[in-house]
């Protein structure tokens, strides 16, 4: 229980479920780490112990908590790693971006805005679908490359890129809900 409490306080989230710091994790060790780690903490264990060791307790549970999900979703791993490397930005003042990347995204744009106009709206939204989420995958692999050539600011240029490409799969993704509920 010590054992655990101590990796809470004196570490970073890869070391707290004793992860080598790299983008590329094994999740089932992530996931069943958490599991024992939870086990560990849990204020249901602490029902008998002073108030302190029961806020303690529930304070441990919520970092956990907060690494857990910082590694399993990999955006937020990738930021977190960004930030052990001393990279950090401001969304709303860091707006510079590569040009033809925006240019791809404008015509992605068009293209699902017109999805509604075409023979078969569904089939245009899933093709759409497919060809962000084929993006996101390029992306996150060429992500991968740039943390293990320890190359932060393409890794951070990515990132940024790869939220283009999040927030446009969402788009696409209400869309052709939208065109199946219609159904």
């Amino acid at each position: 229980m010590s054992n655990v409490m101590d990796l809470i306080l004196s570490s970073n989230y890869f070391k707290l479920f004793e992860l080598p710091v790299d983008f590329n994790i094994d999740e089932p060790q992530l996931t069943a780490r958490y599991r024992q780690m939870q086990l560990a903490v849990h204020p249901d264990r602490f029902v008998n112990a002073t108030d302190q060791e029961r806020r303690l307790s529930v304070q441990h549970a919520a970092t956990i908590n907060e690494a857990y999900e910082t590694l399993r979703d990999s955006m937020l791993r990738a930021r977190y790693l960004l930030s052990l490397n001393g990279i950090s930005w401001d969304d709303e003042r860091d707006t510079v971006m590569d040009t033809e990347f925006l240019m791809q995204q404008i015509e992605m744009r068009e293209a699902l805005a017109d999805v509604t106009e075409q023979p078969d709206p569904l089939s245009a939204a899933g093709d759409m679908l497919d060809r962000v989420q084929s993006l996101i995958g390029q992306r996150t692999g060429k992500l991968s490359d740039c943390f293990t050539q320890q190359d932060m600011q393409s890794a951070r240029d990515i990132v940024r890129q790869l939220q283009f490409l999040y927030k446009l799969r969402q788009e696409a993704e209400s869309l052709e809900a939208e065109l199946e509920d219609a159904l």
